[in-house]
């Protein structure tokens, strides 16, 4: 993963034909200044439909994730943000592992007011596995919604 150090604003990805990268650290993570400075608002994207694979047996894992956060300096441009979130289809990874990474990697890219990741992982062994964080408190003069992803239930 890399980003201009400078903290400029050239995109390399929108508005251009971009293979997906073939693994999260060769994937190209960019950052825009926030149109807002002097307001709290929450931004939210949800990915239902997110792979990775087993890093012991490399059979696909499936999950809907839900990432919320209150923008500081920059948002996270969204081209750049779909094809980070593409590059775990041929990663091999444990879910805590590829959920905190996501989140991890977006702190270190925008350094939020706050940011959160839901990571609803669809079972495979019968068990599903939901993987939560946030880096602290919610600003409380911002609405935070509830993610609302029900828990996987099978046939009940």
């Amino acid at each position: 993963m890399s980003r201009p150090d400078d903290g400029s604003t050239a995109l390399t990805q929108l508005g251009q034909s971009v293979s997906a990268p073939s693994s999260p650290e060769n994937a190209v993570l960019e950052r825009v200044p926030t149109p807002y400075r002097d307001r709290r608002y929450m931004v939210r994207f949800t990915a239902p439909e997110f792979t990775s694979l087993c890093p012991i047996t490399g059979q696909p894992d499936f999950a809907h994730i839900v990432i919320d956060y209150v923008p500081d300096q920059w948002i996270v441009e969204s081209k750049s943000l779909k094809l980070f979130l593409t590059s775990f289809r041929n990663h091999g990874a444990f879910h805590e592992a590829c959920s905190i990474q996501i989140a991890s990697t977006l702190v270190d890219l925008l350094n939020p007011v706050w940011l959160r990741i839901g990571a609803y992982w669809y079972p495979r062994g019968g068990i599903p596995i939901d993987i939560f964080w946030q880096t602290g408190e919610a600003p409380k003069e911002v609405w935070i919604p509830a993610q609302d992803v029900p828990s996987y239930r099978g046939r009940g």
